[in-house]
């Protein structure tokens, strides 16, 4: 099965800078390297030329870090499903399964993504995502089933009611798609939300309205899922990965 990874890696970091530091937040270092190689290690079972870095924000840094891989540029940053429609470019001609993921996510290890992606292998399914729980309180969108315990929909935590927010299993935002469905429901997201984006987390439900599968690969993953997004989740990522060595 031919895969390509697409990582999302346009973000600023607004929460993590100061007057001192402008840098990118997959540029931001912890125990001595960039979270962005924390993430590209874990994918290393992937080759380089079918790995694309989507930049964004002080582009030309994170991809003079990072040489040797194919980019796509997100300017200006309007959601993730954008962050991948800009990388539209590298996956027009391919008919294989595309992993989305996230530059800030150092702790994910290798044999999540593998799992994820021999779990869509093995399935009928146009998407398989990632889910998992956490005992950390994160702003993740909720997966909601229905009575039958099948995928319905993802709700963005700030888009969720109360009874939403009590979900335990929460979107990681990783998935495995088929290549030529994710590139047409791409073009059906609307971004009537209560930021104005455009979110990957609507493509499932896209793909579903369109009669396809989404499965769900859940795995318990505590501590893996945490993205970086404050100086606070940066020094417990630290901690992590130093006892991880």
């Amino acid at each position: 099965m031919h895969t390509k990874a697409i990582v999302l890696a346009a973000g600023k970091g607004t929460r993590m800078m100061s007057e001192t530091n402008h840098m990118p937040k997959v540029l931001r270092q912890a125990c001595g390297k960039p979270l962005l190689h924390y993430v590209l290690k874990a994918l290393d079972f992937i080759p380089v030329e079918d790995t694309v870095l989507v930049g964004g924000y002080q582009k030309e840094a994170v991809f003079a870090a990072f040489p040797d891989y194919p980019t796509a540029v997100q300017e200006p940053q309007l959601g993730t499903g954008h962050a991948v429609q800009c990388a539209r470019a590298q996956l027009e001609r391919f008919d294989g399964t595309v992993l989305v993921c996230y530059g800030d996510m150092p702790l994910l290890k290798k044999e999540v993504y593998q799992g994820l992606l021999a779990a869509h292998a093995a399935s009928d399914a146009k998407c398989t995502m990632l889910s998992g729980t956490c005992e950390e309180n994160l702003p993740y969108g909720r997966v909601v089933r229905d009575a039958e315990g099948n995928f319905l929909q993802i709700v963005e935590d700030k888009d969720c009611s109360p009874e939403q927010k009590a979900i335990r299993e929460l979107n990681v935002g990783i998935y495995a798609f088929d290549c030529k469905e994710l590139l047409t429901c791409l073009d059906l997201i609307q971004n009537h939300n209560a930021q104005g984006e455009y979110y990957l987390t609507d493509v499932p439900a896209i793909m579903r309205s369109r009669g396809h599968r989404v499965a769900v690969y859940t795995a318990e993953l505590n501590e893996q899922i945490i993205g970086v997004n404050t100086p606070e989740q940066l020094a417990l990522t630290e901690r992590y990965l130093s006892h991880a060595r």
